[in-house]
């Protein structure tokens, strides 16, 4: 039987406490955490700023932002697509100019080839050891061009200096994704969202600092990362789906503004983590490192 003590290093068992201690320690292997609630946003917080929403808006997947947050990130990469696109539209028209300069090279090449095999033509003839001494004996000038190709490139003179190839610009896409789902994203599809203050008298800093903030709009239930809550689309109350199955599926009504729903129209928001594990969402963190092979 093995010693329990702290610093104890006769053990026969190599326990699991010694071997994550040193799998940590070691940089190898993938490192796995669990988050607590302090780890995760709240329900009514920005899925980008992570702060509670001054004019909060949702997406058909029910992901919160705040408006001028997602307004921001849909112009940035809108002004992102437009750069890349014109680079692209540069590149197109530069390799269109080379191509046509590389067509009329070779027409003027073989237009010359052309004029020489003519010119060379003559009624005359010629000696023949003249002819062979010429062709045996090859100019400077052909010498030089025959020495110069057969010479690396070089790094200190400019003439020899090699060329590094442009890398190539792809077409960009045009749509804009959103950060959370990875779906495309409009303008048109963001929902404004009313949420019901439990005091109507608090500030935005008085909001922060409070843990329960919002309740529903029709059962004046708290709301938390622990009720599942949905939209409503006509009016963009905030209701819990108890609300929504017990009382509001039954005539398919909103209770706000009266309009007729759909069940596209009842948008369930995505709930951050509670540190419980039957919360309903994966609150796990891991970190890919090299693994030691056999």
């Amino acid at each position: 039987m093995t010693r329990h003590g702290k610093n104890c290093t006769a053990g026969a068992v190599y326990t699991y406490y010694e071997k994550r201690k040193d799998t940590a320690a070691s940089g190898y292997g993938t490192q796995t955490i669990r988050l607590s609630k302090d780890a995760v946003k709240d329900f009514d917080c920005c899925c980008l700023s992570l702060q509670p929403c001054k004019n909060p808006v949702v997406t058909q997947d029910g992901y919160i932002y705040e408006k001028e947050a997602i307004l921001e990130y849909i112009l940035h990469h809108k002004k992102e697509i437009a750069r890349l696109m014109k680079a692209y539209e540069k590149q197109k028209k530069d390799k269109k100019a080379e191509e046509e300069e590389l067509n009329k090279a070779a027409k003027e090449s073989k237009m010359k080839v052309f004029l020489d095999k003519e010119m060379s033509i003559i009624s005359k003839p010629l000696n023949p050891f003249t002819q062979k001494r010429e062709a045996a004996e090859p100019s400077g000038s052909q010498q030089n061009e025959s020495e110069k190709n057969k010479q690396l490139p070089s790094f200190w003179i400019p003439s020899l200096t090699p060329e590094a190839k442009t890398s190539l610009v792809k077409k960009p896409n045009k749509t804009v994704y959103c950060p959370m789902s990875g779906k495309p994203l409009k303008m048109n599809d963001l929902i404004p969202v009313k949420f019901t203050l439990v005091d109507d008298q608090v500030g935005r800093v008085g909001l922060i600092n409070r843990q329960d903030r919002y309740v529903c709009a029709v059962t004046r239930d708290m709301l938390g990362n622990s009720v599942p809550c949905a939209v409503l689309r006509p009016s963009g109350a905030v209701v819990t789906l108890e609300c929504v199955e017990k009382l509001i599926k039954k005539d398919m009504t909103d209770p706000i503004s009266g309009d007729k729903l759909s069940e596209k129209d009842i948008i369930v928001l995505q709930r951050g983590g509670t540190g419980f594990s039957g919360s309903g969402v994966e609150l796990q963190a891991k970190e890919a490192r090299p693994v030691m092979q056999a």
